[in-house]
């Protein structure tokens, strides 16, 4: 069983930001973030959901994954992103990332759990330490996607 803990920070939405990453199973830890030069809180907490899974390169794994965002939780527990993928995402924002976390999704045994942010969950303040000072390291990433859209379809995003 591997347990995928996350958390996504922006300062100013958008703004900078990161996200930071816990994988543990067993004896094996590792943390992982980035920083963005502007993106929003929402893409960072998405984010570090895709990229732990993505991390994770054996198929049909049990996962734990906990998040503070209810953004994501919501998202995929109560099924709405499966309704967003058949509309199209019309009106609704990230279109990209909630595409690239739909396989993600398929190739393992995946149960989400939300924890209340900033409330002493030992891991849960880690990520958030690992995405603030992602944001604010002097070389940050570009959200391509997001910087490189117009400010219509940055609404989208």
């Amino acid at each position: 069983m591997i347990e995928l803990f996350t958390d996504g920070a922006s300062s100013g939405n958008p703004g900078p930001g990161g996200f930071g990453i816990i994988l543990r199973s067993g004896n094996h830890y590792k943390e992982l973030s980035a920083g963005y030069r502007k993106t929003t809180n929402n893409r960072m907490e998405l984010l570090a959901v895709i990229v732990g899974l993505e991390t994770i390169k054996k198929p049909n794994q049990v996962i734990k994954i906990y998040s503070d965002s209810k953004y994501v939780i919501d998202a995929i527990e109560k099924k709405w992103v499966f309704g967003w993928v058949q509309k199209g995402f019309a009106g609704k924002k990230n279109k990209d990332l909630w595409l690239r976390l739909q396989p993600l999704l398929k190739v393992h045994q995946i149960t989400f759990f939300w924890v209340k942010g900033h409330n002493g969950h030992p891991e849960n303040e880690r990520c958030d330490e690992l995405a603030v000072a992602a944001s604010k390291q002097k070389e940050l990433l570009v959200d391509q996607i997001f910087e490189s859209t117009s400010e219509e379809t940055k609404k989208l995003l």
